[in-house]
C-alpha cells in the first residue's frame, strides 16, 4: 500500500485502507462485514492513535478496552482481524516492532444461552425417531442428513445430486448456498471447507431413492428463499415432540461433533469432517468435551495402574 504520511496516519484509517486493498473481493461478504465491524471499534475504541505509536502496551489496552464488553472467543476474533494488518504494517516498516507479541486475550464469561447446545447419543436417536422421513424430499430429511454428517447449514443447503457418491458412500462439499443474500452458489467458508464426508449405508441407500431423476446441478432442498429460523423453528417442535432439549440446525452439527468424540475419534479427523481450518477451532468450540475425556482418560490410566503390584 502507499506510504502516506506515515507518522500522521491513523491506525483506523490505515486498516479501513488495507481492508480496502487485500479484503474487498478476496472474501465472502459475511467475513468481510465482520472486518468492517472491527475496524469501527477501533474508531470507537481508539480514534486518535497513530499507526507510528502503536506498541504492546497499547495494543493491550485497545484489546483490554474491547474485551470489557465482549466474550473472549469474540476477543480472540477481533484480536486476529487486527493482526493481519498490524504485521503488514510491520513489514511496511510503518511500526518497528510486532506490538501483538505475547498479546493477552480476556473477555467476559459467556452467558448460559451462549454455551453450545448439543445432545447424546440416546437424545439424537429419540429425535430422528421422530422425524416423518417420507419418500418426498422434506425439511426431515435435512435435519437427518446434517445430524449424519455435521455439515454447516449453508453447505447441506447447497447440495446437489451430483454431489453424492453412492458407490465410494461420500458427498463432496465444495460449495455453499447463499441464504441471507439472494440465493444462489458461493464459496465455502475456507480451503479447509473443501472436503468429502463419508455416509453411513443406511443413507446411501434412502437418498440414491429420494433424489432419483432429480437435475444433478440442482440444490435438492432449495424451494424459493430458504430462512434459518424457518428449519430452526421445524427441529424445535420435533425437539418438544422427542421431549429432548431444544437445539437449533448448528447445534445438530454440534451434536454430531460431539458423539464422535465421545466414541472416541480423533481431534484431527472431527476436524476434517467438519471442514475447520485447524484441529485448533476443534479444540477450542469442543474444550468442555475435551475436559471430559481427558478426566475419563485419567480414571481409565489410574485404574490401569491399580492393578499392577
Amino acid at each position: 500500500m502507499e506510504r502516506n504520511n506515515e507518522k500522521t496516519e491513523l491506525l483506523c484509517e490505515y486498516y479501513a485502507k488495507w481492508i480496502s486493498v487485500y479484503k474487498v473481493g478476496a472474501i465472502r461478504d459475511v467475513t468481510l462485514n465482520k472486518y468492517k465491524m472491527t475496524q469501527k471499534w477501533l474508531t470507537k475504541l481508539v480514534p486518535n492513535l497513530k499507526l507510528s505509536e502503536l506498541n504492546r502496551i497499547s495494543y493491550q489496552q485497545l484489546l483490554n478496552d474491547y474485551a470489557a464488553t465482549h466474550e473472549r472467543q469474540t476477543t480472540m476474533d477481533f484480536h486476529h482481524q487486527l493482526k493481519g494488518a498490524i504485521l503488514d504494517a510491520v513489514d511496511e516498516g510503518l511500526i518497528e516492532r510486532d506490538p501483538t507479541r505475547k498479546a493477552i486475550i480476556k473477555g467476559k464469561t459467556p452467558s448460559e444461552n451462549k454455551k453450545i447446545k448439543y445432545l447424546n447419543q440416546f437424545e439424537l436417536h429419540t429425535l430422528i425417531s421422530t422425524l416423518n422421513l417420507s419418500s418426498d424430499i422434506s425439511w426431515d430429511w435435512f435435519i437427518l442428513l446434517v445430524a449424519k454428517t455435521g455439515l454447516r447449514f449453508s453447505e447441506a443447503l447447497a447440495l446437489t445430486p451430483k454431489d453424492f457418491d453412492f458407490s465410494h458412500q461420500s458427498i463432496s462439499v465444495t460449495k455453499t448456498w447463499n441464504y441471507k443474500g439472494d440465493g444462489g452458489f458461493q464459496p465455502t467458508k475456507n480451503k479447509s471447507s473443501v472436503r468429502k464426508v463419508q455416509i453411513d449405508w443406511q443413507m446411501v441407500i434412502k437418498f440414491s431413492e429420494l433424489i432419483k431423476g432429480l437435475p444433478e446441478n440442482e440444490p435438492i432442498f432449495i424451494k424459493g428463499k430458504v430462512y434459518n429460523s424457518t428449519v430452526n423453528d421445524i427441529l424445535s417442535r420435533y425437539c418438544k415432540k422427542a421431549n429432548v432439549p431444544v437445539i437449533s440446525v448448528h447445534g445438530l452439527r454440534h451434536t454430531h461433533a460431539s458423539i464422535l468424540l465421545f466414541a472416541g475419534v480423533s481431534i484431527a479427523s472431527v476436524a476434517r469432517r467438519l471442514g475447520h481450518s485447524s484441529m485448533n477451532t476443534t479444540q477450542k468450540t469442543y474444550l468442555h468435551i475435551i475436559q471430559e475425556l481427558e478426566n475419563r482418560d485419567i480414571d481409565l490410566v489410574m485404574r490401569s495402574l491399580s492393578v499392577l503390584n
